[in-house]
């Protein structure tokens, strides 16, 4: 009988919950208040506020850093991990992944990739493009731009053989 009155008890407390967050009391965006003098509850930034940690990755998202052979060593190690699944060891688009059934990935051999600016792909790394996921919350951008540097690299070792073949321009 005590067990019944406490669970009772419990369902009848329960009830009188009201986990919808839209019934409490708050203030809206842009609301008129007497808290603040100006009367408005969205207040202005004090002077001299900086935001934190943005600013850091901004200025590295910024310019790419000069290739030297560290950088592309960390680009290659980096590329391993994130990229060679998809787009496979020598960047052609023929990664694990497309072998087990998903969608090919555009080779970096091609004119069009050739031609594009780095920029294009340290943006495509952090925001993704097509079926490929973003990996700006999984990739630093420094070693964003080593992977932009190691895939240049892979880009020059197969230009001479690009222009033998007659390839490069679709």
């Amino acid at each position: 009988m005590r067990r019944i009155l406490a669970c009772a008890a419990t369902l009848l407390a329960l009830a009188g919950c009201k986990l919808d967050m839209k019934q409490q009391r708050k203030l809206n965006t842009y609301e008129r208040t007497s808290l603040w003098p100006n009367g408005s509850e969205a207040q202005p930034l004090p002077e001299g506020v900086v935001a934190q940690g943005d600013l850091a990755r901004e200025a590295a998202a910024a310019s790419p850093p000069p290739a030297t052979p560290e950088l592309l060593a960390r680009g290659k190690a980096q590329y391993e991990i994130y990229c060679t699944p998809c787009h496979g060891t020598a960047g052609l688009g023929d990664g694990m992944i497309v072998r087990r059934g998903f969608p090919k990935p555009p080779s970096y051999h091609t004119q069009r990739l050739r031609a594009a600016p780095a920029a294009h792909f340290f943006d495509v790394i952090t925001n993704g493009y097509g079926v490929m996921y973003g990996y700006g919350g999984r990739v630093a951008p420094e070693d964003r731009w080593a992977i932009v540097a190691y895939i240049r690299a892979l880009q020059l070792t197969r230009a001479p053989a690009l222009a033998q073949a007659g390839e490069g321009n679709p």
